[in-house]
């Protein structure tokens, strides 16, 4: 087991031990549509007139504690984008679980109509989907050089968008357990005590991210989350739904799961590896589970009917500079798309990359890469089915 320290300062494809950070497709499979076919759009005809040159303005949605901010000797990169580019970026955190954000632009999407943004910030799964339907955006390879450039090898080229045509990998990061350890000084060091532990009883919260919970239980039951049976995963709800049912579960939560966390609702959860590295409170601590954890990649999308669609790329393209990369991964401790961060961070956090616990939350090595899952590639009738059981327990 590794428990993360703190930092001072102070989100999801899966190839594991090719020397520094490698990824390959996680839960992808047979891409299901969302709804009915005549949901499914051409991008090149579902768009709408870029006015970057006239409006400088740019809408992204986003999930919470994923970028540095301003201190009083440091101006982060969302300000110094603004300054260089001379544009108000409007930067919201209205993205706590990828259906949920989902169910919010679904509609828009389905019917070619503009969801109030330029931008989404979504795991690899739904970006696949949302690839399939036709309701992003391609990124002009001209405009997004950096991309190109500098993404790391085992990103590249993900079976779902090999060219990258419609998406940019944002961060990457890990599934395992987090604690409050002002509560809890004794955390549970494997998933099935953090669910049936007496003294955690109503203390414990999950993630209402199917594949980062159940991955999580299937690893505590002993079974592998990239293969396993129908028997396996009705075994896996129904000790999840037990946790639930005695009151061991105090809530299935996106990721406002930090503000209870830290108020001492709960003492321990289902927890994202950034989030406890960035957290405020010194006493978050991130814990690897006996069984291992989860890794996941998010990723920068440009909705149809956007319309600062060149903004959004100059956006792309300012986060795959080096430079930038690196104050990115050392404010939020996910692992970096993007190569030549090293020294960067040498410079920024020099005590970072001489502690591996720290290190390997943004530069993960082979032997971090080992004890990492992806969840199983499911066919459209999984998908429908497995999701619909996960909801039946938690609600969502």
């Amino acid at each position: 087991m590794a428990e993360t320290p703190r930092r001072g300062l102070s989100r999801r494809t899966v190839l594991k031990g090719v020397g520094g950070v490698a990824f390959a497709g996680v839960g992808i499979g047979v891409l299901p549509l969302f709804s009915t076919p005549d949901r499914h759009q051409n991008p090149l005809q579902c768009r709408a007139r870029d006015v970057s040159a006239t409006d400088k303005r740019f809408t992204i949605s986003t999930w919470t504690e994923y970028i540095d901010t301003d201190g009083k000797h440091y101006t982060s990169t969302l300000t110094a984008f603004e300054k260089h580019f001379g544009v108000r970026v409007n930067y919201r955190t209205d993205v706590t679980d990828n259906v949920i954000f989902f169910n919010k632009v679904v509609n828009q999407l389905g019917s070619c109509t503009p969801t109030g943004r330029d931008m989404f910030v979504l795991t690899d799964w739904m970006a696949a989907r949302m690839i399939q339907m036709g309701w992003l955006q391609p990124m002009d390879p001209a405009k997004v050089p950096n991309l190109h450039q500098n993404i790391i090898s085992s990103l590249k080229a993900p079976s779902w968008d090999p060219e990258r045509k419609y998406s940019a990998p944002w961060q990457a990061g890990f599934t395992g357990i987090g604690y409050n350890a002002k509560f809890l000084p004794n955390p549970p060091r494997t998933i099935k005590e953090l669910l049936t532990r007496p003294d955690l009883r109503g203390k414990v919260a999950v993630l209402t991210e199917m594949r980062d919970t159940m991955g999580l239980v299937l690893l505590g039951l002993g079974y592998d989350p990239e293969r396993f049976t129908p028997a396996q995963w009705h075994e896996a709800i129904d000790f999840l739904e037990k946790a639930k049912a005695s009151g061991q579960i105090r809530a299935f939560s996106g990721q406002e799961y930090t503000d209870d966390l830290t108020a001492g609702n709960t003492y321990a959860c289902i927890a994202w590896s950034g989030d406890m590295a960035a957290s405020a409170d010194p006493n978050s601590k991130f814990l690897i589970p006996e069984e291992g954890m989860m890794i996941w990649s998010d990723n920068m999308l440009i909705p149809n009917m956007a319309s600062h669609t060149a903004i959004a790329e100059e956006w792309v393209n300012w986060y795959y500079e080096p430079e930038n990369a690196a104050k990115l991964a050392d404010y939020n401790y996910y692992v970096s798309p993007v190569q030549g961060i090293e020294p960067y961070i040498k410079d920024l956090d020099p005590h970072v990359l001489k502690h591996p616990e720290l290190a390997n939350l943004i530069l993960p090595n082979d032997d971090y890469l080992k004890q990492t899952h992806g969840f199983m590639a499911l066919s459209e009738a999984q998908i429908r089915d497995y999701e619909g059981d996960f909801s039946h327990v938690s609600g969502v």
